[in-house]
């Protein structure tokens, strides 16, 4: 299943705090997360990330690891292609 994870850092942004999300995205790679996509944004939300986990329960694992130092929306992101029941957009 493919996820977009929309994040707002709590704290401000420190070394340590990035250091804590490396350590953190390592931890991920080795078990059901594969990312696709980490971004960096200026709005709303400090950061953007497109994985991949096997069910919503592993996408919820990866984002409560991290509920102490981020506010983060999970969205669940299905593909817009012409072989879904939609059809092309």
């Amino acid at each position: 299943m493919l996820f977009i994870a929309l994040a707002k850092f709590k704290k401000q942004l420190s070394k340590e705090v990035v250091a804590q999300n490396i350590k953190d995205i390592e931890s991920d790679t080795k078990g059901q997360v594969k990312y696709l996509g980490i971004y960096w944004t200026l709005g709303r939300y400090d950061t953007v990330v497109m994985f991949e986990a096997p069910n919503e329960k592993a996408a919820m694992n990866m984002v409560l690891k991290r509920a102490d130092r981020m506010d983060i929306e999970m969205l669940v992101a299905v593909p817009a292609d012409a072989s879904s029941p939609a059809g092309p957009v």
